[in-house]
């Protein structure tokens, strides 16, 4: 059963039962309150007749001859007065005055009264008048007009009500049943389908949470893709070198001396280290990288690393700078974090011109937002090199994605090295960001979780 036809018949049957209610309230209500004010006392006259029918039965034992020694109906001073003797199963007894009255009137409209002689009922005693009568038609009249109007009404009101409840189950449901068609084709593997997004209820949210979610599988298929194809570009190159030059020293018949297998041994050593580098990042990725935390003098760090850079960046005269105020220690791995932080330092001297500058400041930064972790080790790696252009910045931690100009295939890497240093990162508790504007160099921010 459909959401919509399940929301229906839920406020249907409430619709009903309550319109069901009111009309039986107000009918007993009705009822109740007409029967109070038109009700015409006779009690004096039914408990009289009742007495005297019942004294004539204890004498006599039965109803023979009663009709010789009636009551006369005159003695309550109402001529048009009249009253009816039955048995117990309503059969007509006596019937005293009444003129041109119907029995079948007398008997709908008077009042009742039982006969009982020793306890047992013996007769029925209905009573007569002119005013009696009229007072009962008025309140039966009135009490049937006002039921056939509150049966119409109700249904009426129950149908409008019906028609409404019908209208607003399917504009409820409206969204959903347009989210269903998209939600069928992503599961047919049609990823970045996009479904309306046409309230801004609940289920707005869903649908835009399911646009969400469709776009990432896209981009996560993209990706992956774009994986595929990077591998093998990255492996066809080298393995399209191995081969080339041994079927060179295939063809040409003669003994290899060593020097000629060195480029070998170079397209062997960038397939291991493309390898491995794939490894370490899909454990990053799995969250299954072992590490060693411990806690760590990030100034210190850093020092020892800029020290391995500083033939490189005499040779550029690239001017090397740490400001690091004092200790800042970080709970972390050493080895894990230098490979990040070599990285970047590598990739700031590598894309600084000749007499440059790469500034490095390591700092202690207390959290910015309530519920965030307490404070973090701050380190920012600001180089003067031509920058990176606002449309490459989203992309720059996927995987073997290079820049056309500031990260080009020719200059870098294998485009692995800011995803691996990314995930490495994020496996610490901590984050890493950049900032670039084109012409005024690139900054790389990483914060690190302290002990």
């Amino acid at each position: 059963m459909t959401i919509r036809r399940k929301l229906f018949l839920a406020m249907a049957s409430f619709i009903v039962g309550l319109g069901m209610l009111f009309a039986l309230l107000t009918h007993f209500v009705v009822r109740g309150v007409l029967h109070a004010m038109l009700e015409v006392d006779r009690s004096r006259e039914l408990r009289e007749l009742a007495g005297w029918f019942a004294e004539y039965y204890e004498r006599h034992g039965s109803w023979e001859g009663v009709g010789e020694t009636a009551v006369d109906p005159g003695q309550w001073n109402r001529p048009d007065a009249a009253y009816v003797l039955l048995t117990p199963d309503w059969d007509a007894i006596l019937t005293v005055g009444g003129g041109n009255v119907p029995h079948d009137e007398m008997m709908g409209l008077g009042a009742r009264r039982p006969v009982r002689v020793n306890g047992e009922t013996v007769a029925f005693v209905i009573y007569y008048d002119r005013e009696l009568g009229n007072m009962a038609k008025i309140r039966y009249g009135i009490s049937g007009s006002v039921s056939f109007l509150l049966l119409a009404g109700s249904v009426v009101l129950m149908l409008i009500s019906l028609f409404v409840a019908y209208r607003m189950s399917r504009r409820l449901t409206s969204p959903l049943r347009q989210l269903i068609p998209a939600i069928v084709r992503l599961r047919k593997g049609e990823w970045g389908v996009q479904a309306p997004v046409v309230s801004r209820d609940e289920i707005g949210e869903v649908a835009r949470a399911f646009n969400e979610m469709s776009e990432q599988l896209r981009r996560t298929e993209q990706a992956r893709k774009n994986m595929m194809a990077d591998v093998a570009h990255e492996l066809r190159t080298p393995l399209t070198i191995v081969r080339g030059q041994l079927d060179l020293f295939q063809q040409s018949g003669q003994a290899i001396r060593p020097e000629q297998l060195l480029p070998l041994q170079d397209e062997l050593i960038r397939l291991s280290r493309l390898v491995d580098d794939l490894h370490q990042l899909s454990l990053a990725e799995a969250r299954r990288l072992p590490l060693e935390r411990r806690p760590t003098d990030l100034s210190g760090l850093l020092r020892r690393i800029m020290d391995r850079l500083v033939p490189e960046t005499e040779g550029k005269s690239i001017a090397l700078k740490l400001d690091a105020p004092g200790e800042v220690t970080a709970l972390v791995d050493p080895h894990r974090i230098t490979q990040v932080l070599l990285n970047l330092l590598v990739n700031a001297v590598r894309y600084t011109p000749p007499g440059g500058t790469v500034h490095v400041s390591v700092a202690m930064e207390p959290a910015m937002r309530q519920g965030e972790p307490g404070p973090q080790a701050r380190i920012a790696i600001a180089d003067t090199g031509p920058g990176i252009a606002p449309e490459h910045l989203p992309h720059l931690f996927d995987r073997f994605y290079r820049t056309d100009e500031a990260r080009s295939r020719d200059r870098g890497g294998m485009g692995l090295g800011l995803a691996i240093a990314k995930e490495f990162v994020l496996a610490h508790g901590g984050t890493i960001d950049v900032e670039s504007r084109p012409g005024k160099g690139t900054t790389f921010i990483v914060t690190l979780p302290v002990p």
